[in-house]
């Protein structure tokens, strides 16, 4: 929990409004200072807008941050327009300058990653989405590292955690609250993906209380199924225990109910895990023929 809040509140937030701050309010000797700067912080912006968990302190907020970079490249561009190309820089200047330049090379790198997880080149097997009545979030998703920690994990790498957002755009009422029914994904009913038969089941575990894990059984609750004509094994984890409707060998019908989620097995919070898997490889999935990434929002 201490990681996670340091991350959301140091570096998707506090990061970004310092340099936003700074190049509305500084003032530069040269139009090469400003650009500098003007350029790491459109990187930093770009970097937390992408690849952010914005469903800790709301959805919306991650559009009020371009908003706020708009609004500050309009007012400093206006203060710096008259300003001479470059000018003679003290050594502070220079060290100032060069950081930034750093800066670029660094978060446009991010950048760059980030953005080659918006897709693959392999080929996806369709599904039908688990989940209804609601808006749904990726908070784990996509073919990069920075936007799914589950990608450095062969059997794993295109798996997606998705939770739900309440009316304030937020997935639970509290920061990280230990209740349960606080979070708005926690007994939704998970629906098949596809026809075909149930391979797997583990129905048993308790639900645990957040930020409990059960690393013995990563999975907690799940149904494994083998879709029809796939040749790929379809996994969905951390259901609620004793609400899972079928049973090793069932065939079942897409969008047939299975359970409901929960919080059980190695997680940190109620949510869906779905991935798909094939010789222990992991397969790319998509939904109505998207490739779901984080910050993707279902409804």
């Amino acid at each position: 929990m201490l990681s996670a809040l340091l991350q959301i509140v140091v570096i998707q937030m506090l990061l970004p409004l310092i340099f936003i701050l700074m190049l509305w309010m500084e003032k530069d000797r040269s139009k090469l200072e400003w650009i500098a700067k003007m350029l790491a912080t459109v990187m930093i912006v770009l970097w937390v807008f992408l690849t952010g968990r914005w469903d800790w302190v709301s959805y919306y907020i991650r559009y009020l941050f371009i908003l706020l970079l708009l609004i500050s490249l309009f007012f400093s561009w206006k203060r710096t327009k008259p300003l001479p190309l470059r000018s003679k820089l003290t050594r502070t200047q220079k060290i100032t300058l060069g950081i930034h330049t750093l800066l670029v090379f660094v978060f446009g790198f991010y950048n760059v990653s980030a953005f080659t997880g918006y897709s693959t080149q392999q080929q996806a097997m369709e599904l039908a989405f688990p989940l209804k009545n609601g808006t749904y979030y990726v908070g784990q998703g996509g073919g990069d590292t920075q936007l799914n920690y589950h990608h450095a994990y062969e059997s794993q790498q295109f798996a997606l955690d998705i939770v739900k957002l309440n009316k304030l755009g937020i997935r639970a009422t509290g920061f990280y609250p230990k209740e349960l029914d606080q979070y708005a994904i926690y007994g939704d009913t998970l629906h098949s993906p596809c026809d075909g038969k149930v391979l797997e089941v583990r129905s048993h575990l308790s639900d645990l209380i957040p930020p409990e894990s059960d690393t013995e059984h990563p999975e907690g609750n799940y149904v494994a199924l083998s879709c029809d004509n796939e040749d790929s094994i379809v996994y969905i984890a951390h259901m609620q225990q004793d609400s899972i409707k079928v049973v090793k060998g069932d065939r079942v019908k897409e969008l047939e109910p299975l359970g409901l989620v929960g919080n059980s097995g190695n997680t940190s919070e109620p949510h869906l895990h779905i991935h798909a898997e094939k010789d222990g490889g992991g397969i790319p999935i998509q939904f109505d023929g998207e490739f779901l990434i984080r910050n993707s929002l279902v409804r």
